[in-house]
């Protein structure tokens, strides 16, 4: 793959993933063939910022944990209201890490 377009995927995607995980993202798309850049085009990432903000608003009624497709734990968040807005409180804190997260398990998973 050419450096360039890497680079340049990298530059307008590295919000959607962890630090940690930047060098084996632009490792990845590297080593891919042209065949496969078109895959990477379509991929549809979570934006961490939009699950934040859900988290805010909606956390208690599990709508961030929702739009990650975590749909087992917003179920349990909806049916719990948070866990006793416990949960809600922790998702405030953690529900960007965990969009990066799903994130890289979405381009593990087409990718590999």
């Amino acid at each position: 793959m050419d450096a360039q377009k890497v680079d340049m995927f990298m530059i307008a995607n590295n919000k959607y993933f962890e630090g940690h995980h930047l060098n084996a993202v632009r490792e990845k798309l590297l080593s891919l063939d042209d065949a496969k850049w078109a895959l990477v085009q379509t991929l549809q990432f979570k934006n961490p910022d939009t699950a934040q903000i859900l988290s805010v608003l909606g956390g208690q009624i599990g709508m961030d944990r929702f739009f990650i497709g975590d749909t087992g734990l917003g179920i349990a968040k909806l049916l719990t209201c948070g866990g006793l807005y416990i949960w809600t409180i922790i998702d405030w804190f953690s529900i960007s890490g965990a969009a990066r997260e799903k994130n890289m398990e979405t381009f593990q998973n087409a990718l590999y």
